[in-house]
């Protein structure tokens, strides 16, 4: 049995793949943490932070503060959704570095990610539509890209994952077939 630091010596592209993953689920962490922290901190420090506004938007409405606060929350279950996505893809890779990918846990972690990956496209479309009341609201002063909502690759990536899933799954099944008949 090989180490796993010689199985990574031996796949630079695993090691890499790796990393990136922590480093993309560490981010997703930390936006979270920043998204929890915001809402109540804009909300506690309104005051202070409409003055700081008005300065460039003198017609500041109320609800800017609420619709703020959506985003931020939907930022968050959004960052959420992806720190999953990162977490099942990562055991995946890990599985490809022991030398087993065709598991049935894989399939299921594909199968998990391809709806993950619709509830990201769903996410998209609140998110736009309150990027859209914010530059509303901001009376011209303020300017968000609304391009969110549902995109072609997004829907895309889904369906390719849960293809990938039958074919992990299909394999799963005939490693289990074959080694039956050993």
């Amino acid at each position: 049995m090989t180490s796993p630091i010689t199985r990574i010596a031996r796949d630079p592209l695993l090691a890499i793949a790796k990393g990136l993953l922590w480093f993309l689920m560490a981010s997703m962490a930390l936006a979270i943490a920043a998204c929890l922290v915001a809402i109540p901190a804009m909300l506690i420090f309104r005051g202070q932070i409409s003055a700081e506004l008005a300065k460039d938007m003198p017609l500041l409405l109320p609800q800017f503060f609420w619709v703020v606060s959506g985003v931020l929350v939907f930022a968050a279950i959004l960052c959420g959704t992806l720190f999953r996505i990162f977490q099942l893809l990562k055991r995946i890779v890990g599985t490809v570095g022991d030398g087993d990918p065709f598991v049935p846990d894989n399939a299921r972690r594909l199968t998990q990610m391809a709806w993950l990956s619709l509830v990201v496209q769903l996410i998209g479309l609140p998110l736009s539509g309150l990027g859209a009341l914010i530059n509303k609201l901001g009376e011209g002063h303020t300017r968000i890209d609304t391009l969110g909502g549902i995109s072609g690759n997004g829907l895309l990536l889904m369906l390719i994952l849960f293809i990938l899933a039958r074919v992990f799954r299909k394999g799963a099944e005939m490693r289990a077939e074959l080694e039956g008949t050993v």
